[in-house]
């Protein structure tokens, strides 16, 4: 006996088998009954949710014979035996990504000129209209807006913006949903039972998720799991064939990071990765599993997963143990790692880090406990002390209304500075995301909440903005104790990096600052030549943050950091194209010789 691929075998063949389309069917039904009957159908939606499979069974409904009460078709008359048989003359499917140019729709329409020999209708099913031809397009508009009475167009497409506005203003539209994981469950279910298969309801609900609402795939991946499991579908053995992340993972992230085990989350991650699957889908997957772990705080919306009763259980247990706060936390975390993974040069580590401050969200800010230390957000750049050991958290500078700093000679505890960006910055503040990409997401405050992108941009602006001699005074408290080598490729790394941090706040400066390189003079002295004065005194306002960064993460408080005006036979001249190609073959007599060969001249 031939094998038939579940799709096929269990295609609905009348309006009531379609699965999760009650409405679109109800709406075709009554046509059929009242006899009112347009000239032209679009049927559009994504792929496998019925759209060909209710155009066969409209098709046979109104060439029925005897159709039923409720607009069914009878399977009994001469018309349906001869759909059935696939031998009707009266329907006629036409696939427009093979056929779609102009000489395929005057075939077409030649056969809308002959009558049906039996039978009230010609139906013509033309699937993937979108991918007809411009022209095939207008060639077909005419005949669609005023066919012969006895003809019935059918369109069908995944890819409704594709389609010519002239011809979608002369069908009726239909859009067709995506099919509801529990609708693709009882599906499945249906089709189980009358194949005699054993199955686990946990098995079958990863099916229709991997589906992605299209009933077709779902009955594909049956097939598949079926074949590997034998016949007794199970949970394990349906995630191993699909290779799909066990939820489990998501719940013990989950219960790892509420008790703070970082290391427990760190070796999960690594068996999670050694198993081939990509840092942003457990990320990913982590995100929209907090997701449903908020759904089920509440009983009214527990009802909103698409989970089994068994399933459903486990999130309202874990929804219970989590805060509110804390699943937002998670949220923005993952978000931000999603925003920053394409970008990011090491993307396994971007993921540790990530699920590190997850796993720390709920930890006391206690810098004694090693694992997350105070820390300030700056009004340029972000910075955290070192996670080792309690240290004082870093100042900004004063603000004009406020005292001068005292000299440098002066201890760090003679004078008290004030943030220069806001009040608000005072307070410890989150913790940053540690990657090129990282942008500061503000800081905690002492009676008005975070800082806005929006604000931080207007202190940075007013910073840039001060008189030269203010900007000189700003000093950072450094940890002198920490004396790291570094050579040059380490500061060119670093000097891009903050550039690169820079970007959300202050795209101008930053730009500029990224087609210069400083260079170490005298270790570990740093000192960065400029070209116009303009750029020195902007520079300058922000020398001291500067200086306060690259320290930072150089690992090394004794670094002086310097900036001067080029002189003038520092500055390199901006050659034109032509004194380009001139300088070229001075150098390379033979392009010359190929200009004159070939008597080319520049443009």
């Amino acid at each position: 006996m031939q094998y038939i691929v579940s799709a096929r075998k269990y295609r609905p063949m009348t309006f009531d088998a379609v699965v999760g389309q009650t409405a679109l069917t109800t709406t075709l039904k009554n046509a059929v009954k009242s006899g009112k009957l347009a000239h032209a159908f679009l049927f559009c939606g994504p792929r496998g949710v019925g759209k060909t499979t209710c155009a066969r069974i409209f098709a046979k409904a109104i060439n029925c014979q005897h159709p039923t009460a409720d607009g069914e078709a009878c399977n009994e008359c001469d018309s349906c035996a001869a759909f059935n048989q696939q031998r009707s003359l009266n329907i006629f499917e036409l696939d427009a990504a093979s056929n779609n140019s102009v000489e395929n729709i005057k075939q077409l329409m030649d056969q809308t000129r002959i009558p049906p020999q039996s039978g009230r209708y010609k139906v013509f099913i033309i699937d993937e209209v979108h991918m007809l031809s411009p022209a095939a397009f207008n060639a077909f508009l005419k005949t669609l807006e005023e066919p012969p009475s006895y003809v019935i167009f059918i369109l069908a497409t995944t890819e409704k913006h594709k389609i010519l506005p002239t011809i979608i203003s002369r069908c009726q539209i239909y859009d067709f949903d995506r099919m509801s994981v529990p609708d693709i469950v009882g599906h499945l279910k249906r089709v189980a039972d009358r194949e005699g298969f054993t199955y686990d309801e946990e098995a079958l609900h990863v099916i229709a998720e991997k589906a992605d609402g299209g009933m077709r795939d779902a009955l594909s991946i049956f097939d598949q799991t079926v074949s590997y499991s034998q016949g007794n579908l199970t949970y394990d053995k349906v995630i191993e064939n699909l290779n799909v992340l066990d939820s489990d993972n998501y719940f013990r992230i989950i219960d790892l990071s509420l008790e703070n085990k970082v290391a427990d989350v760190m070796l999960l991650l690594n068996d999670i990765l050694s198993r081939g699957f990509d840092g942003i889908h457990l990320v990913n997957g982590l995100a929209k599993h907090v997701r449903d772990v908020m759904m089920a705080k509440e009983p009214a919306t527990l009802p909103l997963l698409d989970v089994s009763d068994q399933q459903r259980e486990k999130f309202r247990a874990q929804a219970a143990k989590c805060p509110a706060k804390f699943l937002y936390q998670v949220l923005r975390v993952a978000n931000r790692c999603d925003i920053n993974y394409r970008q990011s040069s090491n993307k396994r580590l971007l993921v540790e880090l990530t699920l590190i401050e997850i796993a720390q969200i709920t930890q006391d800010d206690d810098a004694s406990a090693g694992r997350r230390p105070h820390r300030r957000l700056k009004n340029l750049f972000r910075k955290s002390v070192a996670s080792s050991q309690p240290t004082v958290a870093p100042q900004v500078a004063p603000t004009a209304s406020t005292a001068r700093r005292a000299p440098q000679a002066a201890p760090a505890t003679a004078a008290t500075p004030q943030p220069a960006m806001t009040p608000a910055a005072q307070g410890p503040s989150t913790p940053p995301l540690q990657g090129s990409g990282a942008v500061a997401q503000g800081a905690q405050s002492s009676g008005s909440g975070r800082i806005s992108l929006r604000r931080l941009s207007t202190s940075i602006n007013g910073l840039l903005n001060r008189p030269q001699e203010e900007a000189q005074q700003q000093e950072e408290q450094l940890d002198k104790s920490q004396t790291s080598q570094f050579d040059q490729d380490q500061v060119e790394k670093e000097w891009l990096s903050m550039c690169n941090r820079m970007t959300a706040a202050y795209p101008g400066l930053s730009a500029r600052m990224k087609n210069l390189l400083p260079h170490i003079t005298e270790y570990p002295n740093i000192e960065l030549v400029v070209d116009n004065s303009i750029l020195l005194d902007q520079l300058n306002a922000i020398r001291s943050r500067i200086r306060a960064t690259l320290a930072h993460y150089l690992h090394n408080g004794n670094i002086e950091f310097t900036i001067r005006l080029a002189k003038a036979d520092e500055v390199t001249k901006i050659l034109t194209k032509r004194e380009l190609f001139d300088e070229m073959r001075q150098k390379n007599p033979a392009i010359e010789r190929l200009r004159q060969l070939l008597d080319l001249e520049m443009a």
